[in-house]
């Protein structure tokens, strides 16, 4: 029944703010299942496939994607994440978490005085390129940290193309999907998926994430960006508290 209520939670989270749903699936696994930390992230990224197609079929019906850009960020993405996998066993996972977490608030912050948006114009030769340079940051942050993609890829829509929120949250899912897809394959190769549960996060989720969906259809911009910018900074809170813990509970004892 807990593994339910996550599956609905992460669902409602997807659909209104255009994120796989892997910041409350992870933490609700670890509590409520009481699954191991390593295991948690592949079942959760393993749910959070079915959750954002839901998501993605109510945006893509209220033609909130924008196809070009998911498609050059989702080629970053999908190498950044091999990357991420690589670097995992060298990097320092705190001043990475630290790092990342400085980014968050200072988007948020940014978000917060970002009222509405027009759109963007055009998509030129070095914005795509520089779509491919987020999506690889995107992937790599995620196999390093295990954090959705959309946390990271709607603010930079938002604040380097000017789009709009809501087609921002859209095409987020639109890359999430292919993400996800990949890391989970890899995942069960190495056993690190837990099929029975992500499978029943993953359904329960669908429908939350169509209704949460079709709330932020209807939602103004400038309440999206604050409600996305509130989203940022429990995130970031999150990836602080978790690096303390883990560093007060490594310190040696007197």
């Amino acid at each position: 029944m807990s593994i339910l209520i996550v599956g609905l939670g992460a669902g409602f989270l997807s659909g209104v703010f255009g994120v796989g749903g892997g910041i409350l699936i992870v933490p609700g696994l670890v509590f409520f299942a009481k699954m191991e930390q390593r295991r948690a992230h592949g079942t959760s990224l393993a749910a959070v496939l079915p959750i954002s197609l839901a998501s993605l079929v109510t945006y893509w019906s209220h033609d909130h994607v924008d196809w070009w850009v998911a498609l050059w960020l989702a080629i970053g993405a999908i190498a950044g994440a091999i990357l991420g996998t690589k670097l995992l066993k060298t990097t320092r996972h705190d001043v990475l978490s630290y790092g990342f977490a400085t980014v968050l608030v200072i988007s948020a912050v940014r978000l917060y005085w970002t009222t509405s948006a027009d759109g963007r114009t055009g998509l030129s030769v070095v914005a795509a390129l520089a779509l491919i340079a987020i999506g690889v940051a995107t992937g790599t942050l995620a196999g390093l940290l295990g954090v959705g993609g959309g946390v990271i890829m709607i603010p930079a829509m938002v604040l380097l193309l000017g789009e709009m929120n809501v087609i921002a949250k859209g095409t987020s899912l639109a890359v999430i999907i292919p993400t996800s897809l990949t890391g989970t394959i890899r995942n069960r190769k190495t056993a690190n998926v837990d099929v029975k549960a992500a499978t029943v996060v993953g359904l329960s989720g669908v429908v939350s994430a169509v209704a949460g969906g079709t709330v932020a259809a209807n939602m103004s911009e400038t309440l999206s960006n604050a409600l996305f910018a509130t989203l940022l900074l429990a995130v970031a809170a999150q990836m602080i508290y978790r690096e303390r813990r883990v560093r007060s509970s490594s310190a040696p004892t007197q």
